[in-house]
Formats: structure tokens, C-alpha cells, sequence
């Protein structure tokens, strides 16, 4: 289904993604940036016909904005409304200011709601970047599918949506939310499996040219880099050589065109003139190899 859908997965990732589906579970996938943890998520919602819902997390990430928040100006209105009509029943006045038509609802809220299409798939990406205290907050979400209101009640999917957690493990997540989740690292590809990553994003591509953006890449992540290229580089890399209709990767377009691989200017001048040559000989042995 995944490779339908235009994502190339390994046996153990697919396999993961299929018991999530079928035992109901989130997934929460790790891996370092561009390795195509958040594609997978789109992919699910593209092959099952489904709304994908995305709350990209940071830091001060909150309840409000996370999950719900109640529209302060229209119940002033309500409020000065129920007054001006006469209306002197605190309990009569809040039931009618704390109801669903001045709830606000948020990414993680929606996808507990019904959808015709069927439960959507739920998005809460880089949750590495929010505090413990959310983390916190999510385990009602994750455990049971639903969400406390206080003034409103519990609110709970009838269908739980499927969620995918993701992280780039700038920091550790807590164990009782990864005790709540399926789990699976999503590590660099192998050459094979890029190479069919690449063919498949970019069918119109070389295969000459293919088999060297692969083979370069592989080499360039074994050199002592900040910041590897992930395969999301790799296919920037691949179009823009596409662009200035390249057929073999020279030196000097190689040199030109480092900023689309690499996003550190340090990484950048340690990747100098002999090391761009070092990289060429061992992209021309891969592509050797997988041809």
C-alpha cells in the first residue's frame, strides 16, 4: 500500500505500520531529520482516503493551541446578550456560554471528531521540540482517544483516529508515552533502497545519473559531518542536477550545488575540492555495484 502510494518502506517499517493499523496503536517514529518519518504519515492519508490532520509541535506548545480553546469574544457577546435580555441565571448563562458552538477546536481535538471518510490520520510532528509537561497531557490522547473539558465534559472518538508521532530525538521522550505507542527507528537507507526511493520520486531521472546522486550521498554521510543529508536532500539533490540538466556529476557541478546536500557552512568548506574528488571515485564504485 505504502509503495502504491508512492513510499518506499522497509520489511520492518511496513510491518510496524500494518500492526498500528490493525491493533489500533499510535506509532511513534524516530530517526534523524529527511529520513522520511513525516512522509509516512502522508502517504497513509493519500492510500486510505483520509483527512491528515498535522499539529507541528515547538517549544511553548500548549493546550490552547494543541488541542482547544473556548472563543473568549463571541461569549462576552453571549453574555452581555443573556443580559440585556434579562437573564439573572448564572447556571442558565454559563451552560450557554461553555457549549460546542464557543469551543475552538484544535488539531488534536478534530481528529477525535467523526468524519464521514473515516477517522483521519493525526500528525504530531517533531514532538521533541515541546516540554515533558505536554508530553503529559498527551497520554489521555494516546491511552484512550479522547480529551477532558472541564467545563464541557470528556470528549472521546468513536473511532480512534490513527496517529503518528514523530521525533528527531534532540531530546529523550518520556517512557510512559513511548509505553502507549508502537515504536520504530527509521535509519538511514541502504544504497539499494535509496536508489529505489530515488527511481520512484523521480522516474524521469538517469539511471546513470541516479546510481551516482545515490552513490555520492552514501559516501558523503561516512564523512564527520554536523548535519548528514537525509533522503529528503537526496531527492533535492537529484532535481536540482535534473534542472541544469546534468547527466554525470562533475566536479565542479558537485561543488556548485553542496548547499542543496548540505546546510552548514562548515560542513560546507570541509567538503572541499579533494574531498569532492574522494566522494566522485566512491560514487562511481556504488554506482558499479548497483548496476
Amino acid at each position: 500500500m505504502l509503495s502504491g502510494a508512492g513510499y518506499v518502506p522497509d520489511r520492518a517499517l511496513a510491518t510496524v505500520v500494518h500492526l498500528a493499523l490493525r491493533m489500533r496503536r499510535p506509532l511513534l517514529l524516530e530517526g534523524e531529520a529527511g529520513v522520511g518519518k513525516t512522509e509516512v504519515a502522508r502517504t497513509l492519508a493519500a492510500a486510505l482516503g483520509r483527512r491528515l490532520i498535522r499539529l507541528q509541535c515547538y517549544e511553548g506548545l500548549d493546550l490552547a493551541a494543541a488541542a482547544y480553546e473556548w472563543n473568549y469574544p463571541a461569549q462576552m457577546i453571549a453574555i452581555r446578550l443573556a443580559e440585556a435580555a434579562g437573564e439573572r441565571d448564572k447556571d442558565e448563562i454559563a451552560s450557554g456560554v461553555f457549549s460546542e458552538r464557543h469551543l475552538l477546536r484544535r488539531p488534536l481535538l478534530e481528529a477525535l471528531m467523526p468524519d464521514p471518510a473515516g477517522p483521519p490520520v493525526l500528525l504530531i510532528d517533531e514532538l521533541d521540540r515541546t516540554d515533558e509537561a505536554f508530553e503529559a497531557f498527551l497520554l489521555e490522547v494516546l491511552a484512550d482517544f479522547q480529551i477532558s473539558i472541564p467545563e464541557l465534559g470528556t470528549v472521546k472518538a468513536e473511532h480512534p483516529p490513527i496517529i503518528i508521532l514523530t521525533s528527531n530525538r534532540t531530546r529523550e521522550i518520556h517512557d510512559a508515552l513511548k509505553r502507549r505507542c508502537l515504536y520504530h527507528w527509521v535509519g538511514y537507507p541502504s544504497a539499494e533502497r535509496e536508489l529505489e526511493i530515488l527511481r520512484t520520486r523521480l522516474p524521469d531521472i538517469g539511471e546513470s545519473l541516479s546510481r551516482q546522486v545515490v552513490g555520492f550521498v552514501q559516501a558523503l554521510r561516512r564523512d564527520d559531518l554536523f548535519k548528514v543529508p537525509g533522503v529528503a536532500e537526496t531527492l533535492d539533490w537529484a532535481a536540482a542536477l535534473v534542472e541544469l540538466d546534468a547527466v554525470t556529476v562533475g566536479p565542479d557541478t558537485a561543488r556548485d550545488t553542496l548547499g542543496v546536500l548540505l546546510k552548514y557552512q562548515d560542513d560546507i568548506a570541509r567538503t572541499d575540492a579533494a574531498a569532492v574528488t574522494r566522494l566522485l571515485d566512491a560514487a562511481r564504485r556504488t554506482s558499479e555495484t548497483l548496476a
